[in-house]
C-alpha cells in the first residue's frame, strides 16, 4: 500500500479529494441541466434530447470497463504511476470537449435540421464521456491503493464525496448567479421567467467557469497525491496482467491476484453491481428530472432549477460528515437503509403534495440527505468488495460504473419517449408526468434497492469461489491465501 491507512496525513486525503472535481462540476451540469437545456433553451424535441443522452451513457458505459481493464494492465508514463496517467488523459479528455456542448451548434440557426445538431453534439459528447470516464475509474481505484482500513475507506469516501457535494453547490450557486444577473437583452421577453433561447450565454458561461475552476483543482490532485510504483511481485506478474481480454494465459501468476475474469464468477460482485446501479439510477434520475418538476410541475420560476439542488448538495454535505461514525456504530447496511427511508420520504411527500410550492424546500433535504448517504455507502461497499486485489480495481469499479451508465441512459429515453408532448413548450399532461416521474424513479428505484440490500444481509459479501481456491495452491506456509481468504463479511 503507498500510505498506512492509520497516518495518512489530512492534506493527503485533500489532494486525493479533489482529483474528481473537475468530473464532478460537469456531472453536476451534465444530468441537471442537459435535458433542460437542450429541449427548453434549444428547442429540441423531447427524443431528441433524450438521445443526446443517451448517446453519451453509453459511450460511458462502454469505455468505463474497458478503461478500468487497460487501467489495471498498464504500468503508467514511466514513474508516474498507471492510476495518475489515466486520471491526466481523461482530464485533457474532458477540457477540450465539454465547451461544445453547452454551446450552440456552430454554423446552426433555429431553421436547421435538428439531425443535425445531433452529428455535432454526439462526437463531442462521446469525448467528454471518454475523459470522464477516465478519471472516475482512476480516481477511485487508488482508494484501495491508498488505505487498506475498512473505516480509512469510508472516510477516504467520505472526504470524495464532500467535494462532490461542494462541486455541485459550485454550480448551482454559479446558474443562480447568471440567471439573476442576466443583462436586459438576454432576459425573457414574455416576462413569463421560463427558459428560452435567450438563456444560451448562461448555460455557455456556466460551462466555462467550472471548467476553469475543475482545472485548478485537478492540478493540486496531480501535485499533491502520490502514487507508488507497483511491487516487484507485482511487475513479475505483469505477462499474466497483459494477456488478451479474451483467451487463456499460458502461465499463472506468482501471488494470488484476481484478474478481471475471476471476479465474474463471485456472487458478491452481482450483488454490489445491483445495489451500485440502483443507488446511481435514484441519484441521477432525480438529479437529471428535478428541474422539469419544478418548471412544468410545480410551475416554479426558472431560479428554482439552481436554488433546489443546491439545498440538496447542501443536506448532502452535511450528512457526508456524519456517515463514518455512524457507520461505525451500526454498520454500512443499516447506514444505507437509513438513507432509503430519507429517500422514502421524499417520494411520499412527492406523491400527496402536488402543490407544495416553496416546500420543496424541505423535500429537498431529505432527497439529498439519502442520496448522499447511499452514494457513499455503495462505493464504501465496493471498495470493500475490492480489498487488497488493488491490481483488478479499476476493471470492478468499470463494471459497476457499466450497469450504471447503461441503466440511466435507458430509464432517461424511455422516460422521454414516454413524454406526452412532442414540441418545446410543455402541454397540461406535462404537469403530472413530470410528478409521476420524480415518484417513480425515487420511491420505486428505492424499493428495489432496499430488495437487494436484503441479499447482503441474507449472503454476506465476501469472496467465495477464487481465494479459497487459492488457499488450497499456495505454498507451505499459505500465509497470503490464508489472510485473503478469510475476509470478513461487511456488516
Amino acid at each position: 500500500m503507498s500510505d498506512d491507512p492509520q497516518t495518512l496525513p489530512v492534506f493527503r486525503r485533500l489532494s486525493y479529494a479533489v482529483g474528481h472535481f473537475l468530473n464532478d462540476l460537469c456531472a453536476s451540469m451534465w444530468f441537471t441541466y442537459l435535458l433542460v437545456y437542450y429541449h427548453s433553451v434549444l428547442g429540441f424535441q423531447n427524443s431528441y434530447a433524450g438521445v443526446l443522452l443517451l448517446s453519451g451513457q453509453v459511450a460511458d458505459g462502454v469505455c468505463t470497463p474497458l478503461i478500468g481493464y487497460e487501467s489495471d494492465r498498464t504500468p503508467g508514463c514511466g514513474t508516474y504511476g498507471k492510476r495518475k496517467t489515466w486520471h491526466l488523459v481523461g482530464t485533457v479528455s474532458v477540457l477540450i470537449s465539454f465547451p461544445f456542448i453547452f454551446s450552440p451548434c456552430l454554423g446552426c440557426d433555429v431553421f436547421t435540421p435538428q439531425w443535425v445538431g445531433l452529428i455535432f453534439y454526439i462526437p463531442f459528447i462521446i469525448i467528454f464521456q471518454f475523459g470522464w470516464a477516465a478519471t472516475q475509474i482512476s480516481h477511485l481505484s487508488l482508494i484501495p491503493e491508498l488505505v487498506s482500513c475498512e473505516h480509512a475507506k469510508v472516510e477516504l469516501t467520505a472526504y470524495r464525496y464532500a467535494f462532490t457535494v461542494l462541486a455541485n453547490v459550485t454550480v448551482y450557486a454559479m446558474a443562480w448567479l447568471l440567471f439573476h444577473f442576466q443583462t436586459g437583452q438576454e432576459e425573457d421577453p414574455s416576462g413569463i421567467d421560463s427558459l428560452g433561447r435567450f438563456d444560451i450565454p448562461v448555460f455557455r458561461n456556466l460551462a466555462l467557469i467550472v471548467l476553469a475552476i475543475g482545472a485548478v483543482f485537478s492540478l493540486l490532485f496531480h501535485l499533491g497525491t502520490k502514487e507508488k510504483s507497483r511491487h516487484p511481485e507485482e511487475a513479475g506478474s505483469e505477462p499474466e496482467e497483459r494477456q488478451p481480454l479474451i483467451g487463456s494465459p499460458q502461465t499463472a501468476p506468482p501471488r494470488s491476484l484476481l484478474q478481471w475474469k475471476h471476479w465474474l464468477r463471485e456472487p458478491a460482485f452481482y450483488q454490489v453491481a445491483f445495489l451500485y446501479m440502483s443507488t446511481r439510477l435514484i441519484v441521477n434520475l432525480s438529479q437529471t428530472y428535478i428541474s422539469m418538476y419544478l418548471t412544468n410541475s410545480l410551475m416554479l420560476p426558472k431560479k428554482f432549477i439552481a436554488t433546489i439542488p443546491l439545498v440538496m448538495y447542501l443536506s448532502g454535505f452535511v450528512s457526508s460528515f456524519v456517515m463514518k461514525p455512524f457507520s461505525k456504530l451500526v454498520g454500512k447496511s443499516m447506514t444505507y437503509f437509513v438513507g432509503l427511508v430519507l429517500i422514502l420520504g421524499f417520494s411520499y411527500w412527492v406523491l400527496l403534495d402536488t402543490k407544495m410550492g416553496e416546500l420543496v424546500y424541505g423535500a429537498a433535504v431529505l432527497l439529498g440527505a439519502g442520496s448522499a448517504t447511499i452514494l457513499v455507502m455503495s462505493l464504501s461497499m465496493t471498495a470493500d468488495l475490492i480489498g487488497d486485489q488493488t491490481q483488478s480495481g479499476a476493471f470492478v469499479y468499470g463494471a459497476m460504473s457499466f450497469t450504471d451508465k447503461v441503466a440511466n441512459g435507458l430509464g432517461v429515453m424511455v422516460i422521454q419517449l414516454l413524454h406526452p408532448c412532442h414540441t418545446q413548450v410543455c402541454c397540461p399532461a406535462c404537469v403530472w408526468y413530470y410528478h409521476h416521474v420524480m415518484v417513480i424513479v425515487t420511491g420505486g428505484v428505492a424499493f428495489a434497492a432496499a430488495l437487494s440490500l436484503c441479499t447482503l444481509l441474507i449472503w454476506p459479501i465476501r469472496l467465495r469461489h477464487y481465494l479459497p481456491c487459492i488457499s488450497g495452491l499456495m505454498g507451505t506456509d499459505g500465509q497470503d491465501s490464508e489472510g485473503n481468504a478469510d475476509q470478513q463479511p461487511i456488516n
